[in-house]
């Protein structure tokens, strides 16, 4: 029995699918980011190394991981149909913003193509959750 009104689409489940796996990837970035070793750096190509020996602001850090911490909850809650995934991934968006803000004004960055996708995908989600709820597919 489902709580929602309306029935969700093919395209509401590959969608929420599909940022399940996108914001786990996030996800695993932030971890990969603050567990990595001295040695594991190392192994990696140079270009790759500046990356991880950049200090960052605590506050970057944080919005990092409220980023995808957020939005891995608001895709795992959009799965389970609960509106409650909108509040979630404008939380994560908001925390993106400000953390791409930070490295597009203060780390060069080769391309800002991912950067942009990155914002562009929250603000994605926040829409989409929030149409999904007033569609009645979210309850």
């Amino acid at each position: 029995m489902s709580d929602s009104t309306n029935k969700p689409t093919t395209a509401f489940w590959i969608i929420a699918v599909v940022a399940f796996i996108w914001n786990l990837m996030g996800v695993f970035a932030y971890l990969t980011r603050a567990f990595i070793t001295e040695e594991m750096i190392a192994a990696l190509p140079p270009e790759q190394q500046a990356e991880f020996l950049t200090e960052q602001p605590a506050w970057v850090t944080a919005a990092f991981a409220l980023a995808v911490f957020g939005g891995a909850l608001g895709a795992l809650f959009l799965l389970l149909k609960k509106k409650f995934a909108a509040k979630l991934f404008l939380i994560s968006a908001l925390a993106a913003i400000v953390q791409q803000i930070y490295l597009f004004r203060n780390v060069e960055m080769p391309s800002l193509a991912m950067p942009i996708l990155i914002i562009v995908v929250c603000l994605f989600l926040v829409w989409y959750a929030k149409d999904a709820t007033k569609k009645g597919i979210l309850s």
